[in-house]
C-alpha cells in the first residue's frame, strides 16, 4: 500500500490538501496517517514538571488534537468513504518536521501531502512557513497543495530542469507513477541562457529521456535568463495542472526558492506542486 502521511493544523488549507491527496490516490489502495503537532510553551518545555498548570494545559492540548483528529477522520468517512483507503491518527508533541523525521525512521511514509496558503500569500508560503520548513528538509517527496486549487486529474505535468543532476529511478518514481495513473504527459522544461549543454548536462538528459522512455512526455528549450517567469508563462500557455521540481543543491529549484529575495520573486503557486529530494 502506498503509505501517505497527511499533517494538518484544522484549518480549511488542511482539509483542502486532504481532499487532493483523497481524490488523486482514490483507485489506489493507500495507508494515510493524520497528522497534528503542537508544542505549545516550548521555551518552557523544560519547567512542565513543575509546574501543575503548564502540565494542564499541555493535558487540555493534547486531548483537544485527538478530539479534532477524530472528528477530521469521520469527516473523510463521510465525504470520501473508500474500501481501498486506511487510516491512523498521530497527535504529537513535537515540531512538525521533527516529528516527520521521527515518522519516515520508521517507514511510515512513501510521500507527504499538505496544504499551502495559495498565491495569495506568496511571500508567507515561499519562506518560514511549515511547507518550506518540511519541504527544506524531508526525505521523502512532498506535494504542496494551495489552498484555493479544487482537485483536478493531473493531465499536463510540468518539470523544469537544468540538467545538473544526476537523474536517479527513485527522483521520478513519482512523477511516473502520477502519469501513468491518469495518462498525464510530462514536459520537461529546459530554461537556459548559455548556447549549449555541457558534457554532463548531455549525459544526464539522455539519462533523463531514457527514465521517460514509457511514458508520455515532450522536451521543451526556451531561452530566458528569467527562470520564474518563464515557468509561469508556460504553465499558462501548456494548461499545466502539476508542477514537479527536484530539490537539489544549487539548482534551479533552490535559487528559485531559497537564494531569490522576495520582492524578486515572480513565481506564483497556484498548482499541486510536487518536490522531490535528491538525496534519501
Amino acid at each position: 500500500m502506498k503509505r501517505v502521511l497527511l499533517p494538518t493544523d484544522f484549518s480549511d488549507n488542511a482539509w483542502n490538501a486532504i481532499e487532493y491527496a483523497l481524490q488523486l490516490y482514490k483507485s489506489e489502495a493507500c495507508h494515510f496517517t493524520l497528522l497534528n503537532t503542537y508544542n505549545p510553551l516550548i521555551h518552557q518545555v523544560k519547567h512542565l514538571q513543575s509546574s501543575a498548570t503548564q502540565l494542564m494545559i499541555l493535558r487540555t492540548i493534547k486531548t483537544t488534537s485527538k478530539r479534532r483528529l477524530n472528528d477530521l477522520f469521520q469527516k473523510i468517512e463521510n465525504h470520501f468513504s473508500n474500501p481501498k483507503h486506511a487510516f491512523a491518527q498521530i497527535s504529537a508533541f513535537n515540531t512538525l518536521t521533527s516529528e516527520i523525521d521521527k515518522l519516515f525512521e520508521g517507514n511510515a511514509m512513501d510521500i507527504i501531502i499538505m496544504g499551502t496558503k495559495g498565491a495569495t500569500g506568496l511571500k508567507k508560503v515561499l519562506f518560514g512557513s511549515n511547507i518550506v520548513n518540511v519541504i527544506k528538509n524531508a526525505k521523502c517527496p512532498v506535494i504542496a497543495i494551495p489552498g484555493d486549487f479544487s482537485f483536478e486529474n493531473p493531465h499536463e505535468i510540468l518539470f523544469p530542469t537544468d540538467y545538473d543532476i544526476d537523474y536517479q529511478k527513485k527522483h521520478l518514481q513519482c512523477i511516473l507513477d502520477i502519469s501513468d495513473l491518469y495518462g498525464a504527459r510530462i514536459n520537461v522544461l529546459h530554461a537556459y541562457y548559455k548556447d549549449n549543454l555541457t558534457l554532463r548536462q548531455e549525459k544526464n538528459r539522455k539519462k533523463l529521456k531514457n527514465y521517460l522512455d514509457k511514458a508520455a512526455h515532450l522536451f521543451h528549450d526556451v531561452k530566458s535568463k528569467d527562470i520564474s517567469d518563464t515557468i509561469t508563462k508556460f504553465q499558462s500557455k501548456a494548461h499545466i495542472n502539476f508542477l514537479a521540481m527536484i530539490n537539489n543543491e544549487h539548482s534551479i529549484f533552490e535559487n528559485l526558492f531559497f537564494k531569490s529575495k522576495i520582492n524578486e520573486i515572480g513565481f506564483h503557486l497556484k498548482l499541486p506542486f510536487l518536490v522531490i529530494p535528491s538525496k534519501t
